[in-house]
């Protein structure tokens, strides 16, 4: 059996105006970052419920692009996982999305970048943003979901990406166990 790499360019989704891309400047040294990763957005909808995603990538000199971590929040379910909490459309909420932890370096010459989007079919099931029951929802009930997201001083939407702070002055990092 001969198997087939399949690469998927990232490159078009910085055209898209449903996705918000946020970039470094090209990194003059290298990045590590080791841990959970944290999205904290605030938005606003036209929805009573829709997605959140958030995609952590590293962006080559070349331009190809890899996802790193990613994560979701299906709205609805931003206080409990249990007792659903629908939204009232054209009010702010703060929404705190998971991204999973990664341990990776980001090497000179590369970017950081943060895709924001309501969606990431088919890797995760559509909303509907009816706020209704998806599962029995039909495709001509789905409607679609105008949303905002805010970053200024009074709704800081921002990326919680855990740092390690590396020598440089040539001296080795001691070895596990050592002082």
């Amino acid at each position: 059996m001969k198997l087939r790499q399949t690469v998927f360019s990232r490159q078009q989704v910085g055209l898209r105006d449903d996705v918000l891309v946020y970039s470094t400047p090209v990194l003059e040294q290298a990045v590590e970052v080791t841990g959970p990763i944290e999205l904290c957005l605030f938005v606003a909808s036209s929805a009573r419920d829709t997605d959140f995603t958030g995609k952590l990538v590293d962006v080559y000199p070349d331009g190809r692009a890899t996802i790193l971590t990613e994560g979701i929040l299906r709205a609805r379910y931003r206080n409990s996982l249990t007792e659903p909490d629908q939204l009232e459309p054209g009010t702010v909420y703060e929404l705190r999305l998971n991204l999973w932890a990664t341990a990776t370096v980001f090497l000179p010459g590369h970017r950081i970048r943060l895709e924001v989007s309501s969606s990431h079919f088919p890797r995760f099931d559509r909303n509907s943003n009816t706020g209704g029951e998806i599962a029995s929802e039909t495709v001509d009930q789905y409607q679609p979901a105008i949303s905002g997201i805010f970053h200024d001083a009074a709704y800081p939407s921002h990326l919680i990406l855990p740092i390690v702070e590396r020598q440089t002055d040539g001296r080795k990092s001691p070895k596990l166990g050592e002082r």
